[in-house]
């Protein structure tokens, strides 16, 4: 039921023991990153708060300025799609660096140099929002992500049925057509002691988003300047970022139908609740028991009992 991390003695951190390939992922381009002290991690499985926690770290680390284009300051570095030219940009930046990943800890170079926020969100919310994701991608995307060159392993392709069809296939296929959910939620809960990673939860974000911001900044010492939390409040709520989308989605949104605002879609929970009939509901709570144990099943539902 769970992997065996192994570690290195020096800094008690995981040691990447394989590369993931997939229509979206190259793994491998992490491989020469070049860590900085201090440097920022944002990783989740998708569609779990990725963007969300991104511009709370943004507003963080420019204290509440308007006009931070998240996406193109923080890229998804092993988004195989995305030009090397983005990823060697890093290199230029100046301030303090925040970075994307959706990989399991074992095919990610993990640094002691950086520090980790990993974002969950119940399974069923985020197959929900990967399928509106998906069936309002443009072409465009599709033909990105099945045309570049290096593609390993099948395509992917627009869904054609309903929002249940789509997770009795996320179910079926754990998270297909995407990467594997279990394993990659069972991977960042196995490393929680870290001192450099944090968990959070998509429903603690959305409870309590004040208390939030100050726990992620006291985790990634930055001190809060209190005339500006206001600002920093306001631009992490999810009305600023849907009114300011262009900002926060990647490409300014241009890859979905309806634009950013499609991409910075509802921010809501439970969307499945009366959809799933009261089976799939048990055989989903299940399920999560047995593939994350009890008690990290109860945090991914909850968000409580970390």
């Amino acid at each position: 039921m769970f992997l065996n991390t192994k570690f290195d003695a020096r800094f008690a951190v995981p040691i990447k023991t394989r590369e993931i390939h997939n229509h979206h992922m190259d793994s491998t381009r992490w491989n020469g990153f070049q860590f900085r002290d201090g440097d920022i991690v944002v990783a989740t499985w998708a569609k779990s708060g990725t963007t969300w926690t991104q511009q709370i770290v943004s507003q963080l680390i420019f204290n509440g300025a308007e006009g931070v284009n998240v996406p193109v300051l923080s890229p998804w570095v092993d988004m195989r799609i995305v030009p090397q030219e983005a990823i060697d940009a890093l290199e230029e930046q100046t301030h303090r660096r925040f970075l994307k990943t959706h990989l399991p800890v074992d095919a990610l170079v993990f640094s002691p140099k950086a520090k980790y926020i990993y974002v969950a969100r119940d399974g069923r919310d985020a197959a929900w929002s990967a399928y509106n994701h998906f069936v309002k991608a443009k072409d465009d995307i599709y033909d990105a992500l099945n045309t570049t060159p290096g593609l390993v392993g099948p395509t992917i392709h627009r869904p054609t049925g309903t929002a249940h069809d789509y997770y009795r296939d996320w179910f079926d296929g754990d998270g297909a057509p995407l990467w594997s959910f279990w394993e990659n939620i069972r991977t960042w809960w196995q490393i929680r002691h870290l001192p450099n990673v944090k968990l959070v939860h998509f429903n603690e974000l959305k409870r309590d988003l004040v208390g939030s911001i100050r726990e992620i900044a006291a985790f990634l010492d930055i001190e809060i300047d209190e005339a500006t939390f206001p600002a920093i409040l306001e631009h992490c709520s999810f009305d600023y970022m849907k009114a300011h989308a262009e900002l926060s989605a990647p490409l300014g949104g241009a890859p979905w139908e309806g634009g950013a605002s499609t991409f910075i879609n509802k921010g809501t929970n439970g969307r499945w609740q009366g959809i799933l009939s009261e089976a799939e509901v048990t055989e989903y709570e299940a399920r999560a028991v047995r593939e994350l144990g009890y008690h990290c099943a109860h945090w991914l539902k909850t968000g409580e009992g970390l």
